[in-house]
C-alpha cells in the first residue's frame, strides 16, 4: 500500500481544503465555536486523516474502505458548507471556491480507488 500518504494528491488537496476551512471559520460567530465551527472543522480534517490512515493499512481492501470513509467526510463537509452559506456565515465566493476544491478532492479520491481496484 501507499505508505507515504504525503505523496498522494488526494491527501495534499484535502489538507488544503482543511486549511481554507480553518481560516474561514475564524470569522464564524463565536457562539458557533462548539457547534457548526467545530463540526465543519472536524469533518474537513477527517478527509485527509482517513486517507492517511488507509494508506498505512496492510491491504488495498482496507485502504479502499478508508477512502470510502473519506468520501463520506467530504460529503459531510460540503453539506455543512451549504448550511454555513444559508446562515450567511460564508460568502458565495468562498463557498464556490470550496465547492470546486471539494469536487476536485472527490475526483482524486475516486481515481485512487479505481487505481486500487485495478491494481
Amino acid at each position: 500500500m501507499a505508505k507515504n500518504y504525503e505523496n498522494l494528491e488526494a491527501w495534499k488537496e484535502s489538507i488544503e481544503v482543511a486549511i481554507i476551512i480553518y481560516r474561514l471559520t475564524k470569522n464564524f460567530p463565536k457562539d458557533e465555536l462548539y457547534g457548526l465551527t467545530s463540526q465543519i472543522r472536524r469533518s474537513a480534517v477527517s478527509i485527509s486523516n482517513n486517507i492517511a490512515e488507509g494508506a498505512g493499512r496492510s491491504s488495498k481492501e482496507e485502504f479502499k474502505r478508508f477512502l470510502n470513509i473519506s468520501l463520506g467526510s467530504l460529503n459531510e463537509t460540503e453539506s455543512l458548507l451549504f448550511l454555513a452559506l444559508k446562515l450567511d456565515y460564508l460568502d458565495k465566493d468562498n463557498f464556490e471556491l470550496l465547492k470546486e476544491k471539494i469536487k476536485n478532492v472527490g475526483n482524486l479520491i475516486g481515481g485512487l480507488r479505481k487505481y486500487l481496484i485495478n491494481k
